[in-house]
């Protein structure tokens, strides 16, 4: 794409969703992240009914052509998930969250494993129910790519609902780390699903080794990474100065995590937590954590308002029947059920040594949203036969968890924690 290609692309993007935002804010009153989606869901389905009645207008053509030009999995995997994991991890309290290091690394780690076995074995009865003949090894896929909660849907859903800091910090730093397991559980497991990949032939231990080095990795980088700009922000106090080195730092260490094969998203995630607390408090004057707070705060609502559009105008990509249409509630089911049975088991766990909020259980089961990052991971999945199934599954599930999920979640918390 040309230059001004891409300017007229982002200018169409950023104007549907001021006008889109206007519309929620003024007369549906929804979660501005909700609302967006709905909105560009409801504008798709409108598109797809005139289509329908007059093909010749090429309307569904038209959109399709454009979204193939964002290119939804590229733009959100290599460029915009770095800026919003960054946005989220700055805000996180580092102490809160060590204070809760167990529980969040067993729901990010064992939880993901647990969810993804759970899933594939369940889809893989649950598809041949829908008369597709889909492999185990896809299934696998599926789990992987459906069971990590997506850190920007959560953080979004975060913001406007209000639920007790205990609850918050666990829900919050496992979306910030799960999905850089999901993600290396994924790679691997497309891997097995296509017979081989770039690191040699795939077994369970080298799959092991894989997760290893990549989350590892990503975690010294993201150290390293934050460290180094922690020290040059000592030395200055500039803000515009320290505002560009964050930007910089979140570009420079998702591409060298990308160069040096380890987890870009948990390197992110680590330096925004090194900054978003470290930095603060030794590294940056009044002005310029105000003016960082600031930029990071517009650029987070910024980007959320037009993943959250994209992902509500993707339903024209994928394909409908009335056979994906019965995967999809089949899938909504089996991954809460997944999701549920991950979470309790650890919590319940971990509960006859220490004591959890009430209601810990129903609300992480139901908060863990699914999101933007397993659209991507989908449709960053080879071209095959099963492709489009699993795509239009993890769109039904998608959608509802941000959706449903999403508009339901703090009646569940209400229900749930009352009393605590």
């Amino acid at each position: 794409m040309s230059v001004s290609s891409i300017f007229n692309l982002i200018a169409l993007l950023v104007t549907l969703a001021a006008v889109f935002g206007y519309v929620n804010h003024r007369w549906l009153r929804l979660p501005h992240t909700i609302g967006l989606v709905i909105i560009a869901l409801g504008v798709s389905l409108v598109i797809l009914a005139v289509d329908a009645v007059f093909p010749q207008l090429g309307l569904e053509t038209s959109v399709r052509r454009t979204l193939i030009d964002i290119d939804f999995e590229d733009t959100l995997m290599k460029g915009v998930l770095s800026f919003l994991l960054f946005a989220g991890a700055l805000h996180v309290d580092l102490d809160s969250l060590l204070s809760r290091r167990w529980v969040i690394g067993i729901l990010a780690t064992v939880g993901i494993v647990t969810s993804t076995l759970i899933v594939a074995a369940l889809m893989f009865f649950g598809f041949r129910i829908c008369g597709f003949e889909i492999p185990l090894a896809y299934c696998l896929v599926f789990g992987a790519l459906i069971s990590p909660t997506d850190p920007v849907a959560v953080m979004g859903i975060l913001k406007e609902v209000k639920v007790p800091e205990t609850l918050e910090a666990k829900i919050a730093g496992e979306s910030l780390f799960n999905d850089g397991v999901g993600v290396v559980l994924f790679t691997v497991l497309v891997s097995v699903a296509v017979g081989g990949s770039e690191h040699g032939e795939v077994n369970l231990w080298g799959a092991a080794e894989l997760l290893a080095v990549e989350a590892i990795g990503g975690i010294i980088l993201g150290l390293v990474a934050g460290f180094s700009a922690y020290r040059a922000m000592k030395t200055v106090d500039q803000h515009s100065l320290e505002v560009l080195i964050t930007v910089s730092l979140v570009m420079a260490t998702y591409a060298l995590a990308t160069r040096l094969h380890v987890s870009g998203p948990l390197a992110v995630v680590v330096a925004g937590l090194f900054i978003g607390n470290h930095g603060k408090r030794f590294a940056m004057s009044q002005t310029t954590r105000a003016h960082i707070e600031t930029f990071w705060s517009m650029l987070d609502e910024l980007l959320n308002s037009l993943l959250f559009l994209a992902i509500g105008f993707e339903v024209i990509a994928v394909t409908i029947t009335g056979q994906i249409v019965g995967a999809g509630l089949i899938a909504i089911v089996v991954v809460l059920l997944a999701r549920f049975v991950s979470v309790a088991v650890p919590i319940t766990l971990l509960g006859l040594r220490q004591e959890f909020t009430k209601g810990a259980i129903p609300v992480l089961t139901w908060g863990g949203l699914r999101g933007g990052i397993s659209v991507a991971l989908a449709l960053s999945l080879p071209a095959s036969p099963v492709k489009p199934f699993l795509l239009a599954t993890t769109y039904f599930v998608v959608i509802f968890s941000i959706v449903v999920q999403g508009l339901t979640v703090e009646r569940v918390v209400r229900a749930t924690v009352r009393g605590s």
